[in-house]
């Protein structure tokens, strides 16, 4: 496996696929669709690398179904959760506040969002220009991690849906289910699922490598365009800090995580 020349090539079909967004985006004048189409682009990385492999395994095909699944679920839900609420409120800032928007949105949202895929997508990219060998106990572990993200991240998801429905929730934090032990079931959820898909990798000799995606999404998630962007309009409001002092941010029960 030539590691250079394939991070090169998928790093163009990504490149590709994120200007294509980008240019959706400006035609309907919503930079918000990025988040829609986050998912879907990973379902691309693996029906490509899986194709230009030129032969499919077990492995690859569980790899490429989880994706697949994960991918659909997330875009979807992001597609009906915005749906005729115009630009996300973190875009829409941008928009107002951003000198060169056009040319500044297509580098630091689009490309840069492009980048973070081609690294979190590693272990897929990884795992489908591998050659195949017999499953074992780190795909089994996989499954059980991934399982378990995906469980979280969607049951969050429904739960703030459904408490969302309520007209008289309106303007309320959820506090109950899985948001009673963690402020973000969602966000928490999606990084177990990119540990379990690395561990797929970690059959392969150099599979370590691909740690570095569950790595950067769980930093990002926690510390960067996650955690603290969405919690940043909840401050100083009292319901919101008592939530706060009682809950996790992110590993559920863990409060100082």
């Amino acid at each position: 496996m030539n590691f250079q020349s394939i991070i090169i090539e998928v790093g163009l079909v990504i490149m590709l696929y994120m200007t294509l967004v980008f240019i959706l985006a400006l035609i309907r004048k919503d930079n918000s669709i990025v988040d829609v189409c986050w998912g879907l682009g990973f379902i691309v990385v693996a029906i490509y690398s899986v194709i230009q492999s030129g032969e499919v395994d077990l492995r690859k095909m569980i790899v490429s179904l989880l994706v697949l699944l994960w991918g659909l679920r997330l875009s979807f839900h992001i597609m009906v959760r915005n749906s005729g609420k115009g630009e996300d409120f973190r875009y829409a800032a941008w928009r107002n506040t951003w000198k060169y928007f056009v040319i500044r949105s297509f580098f630091q949202i689009f490309m840069l969002q492009g980048l973070f895929m081609l690294v979190i997508s590693a272990p897929v990219w990884f795992i489908n220009f591998s050659n195949g060998g017999p499953l074992g106990p780190w795909d089994s572990l996989g499954l059980v991690i991934f399982g378990a993200g995906f469980m979280i991240e969607t049951i969050g998801d429904y739960q703030l849906s459904e408490f969302k429905k309520v007209p008289s929730n309106n303007g309320k934090i959820i506090t109950t289910g899985l948001w009673s032990v963690t402020r973000h079931p969602n966000y928490f959820g999606e990084a177990l699922v990119w540990w379990g898909i690395s561990c797929y990798a970690l059959s392969f000799t150099h599979g370590w490598y691909t740690l570095a995606s569950p790595v950067i999404i769980t930093l990002l998630l926690r510390f960067v365009s996650g955690v603290p962007m969405l919690e940043k309009k909840y401050n100083n409001r009292p319901d919101w800090e008592e939530y706060k002092s009682k809950t996790a941010a992110f590993v559920p029960f863990l409060k100082f995580l």
